[in-house]
């Protein structure tokens, strides 16, 4: 299962730069931007944390992005690792391209299957979604200084 899992994630990496070239955006930093979206007013040490990257990797990530207008810092002074990140208008803009591209990629998939191959995924669904909130709950025990959800 691991297997196709990785399968799974390299082909729709593919596919989204294949179906979206002209998004100048890294997988590393829409990744990036999809976790502030998911955590609003994350800090850029817990973000390394999440995402299991070095801290100066987070950061060349951020400066970058806060160059390209899409996250804002807020608060933490003098001390940089202490700011709040948070998307701007154009960040949310991005995940949002990024996650209907993703969308689109599998529902023309899905849409390419034999139907009992699709019903065999719906009737799947529930034991998926099971399954990923089990993995997520077993990287969030395994984060230091990460609360479960």
């Amino acid at each position: 299962m691991a297997d196709l899992v990785a399968r799974l994630r390299r082909a729709m990496r593919r596919a989204a730069r294949a179906s979206a070239p002209a998004n100048a955006l890294s997988v590393a930093q829409l990744e990036l931007l999809s976790c502030v979206a998911e955590n609003p007013g994350i800090r850029p040490s817990r973000l390394a944390r999440v995402l299991q990257l070095a801290p100066n990797s987070v950061t060349t990530l951020v400066n970058g992005l806060e160059r390209g207008h899409l996250l804002t810092r807020a608060g933490g002074g003098a001390d940089r690792r202490a700011v709040a990140l948070s998307l701007t208008t154009a960040g949310e803009e991005a995940v949002r391209r990024w996650q209907a591209t993703n969308a689109a990629i599998l529902g023309d998939a899905l849409g390419h299957l034999d139907p009992g191959h699709r019903d065999l995924l719906q009737a799947a669904m529930p034991a998926l979604d099971a399954l990923v909130r089990a993995i997520d709950a077993r990287a969030d025990v395994s984060s230091p200084g990460r609360s479960p959800r």
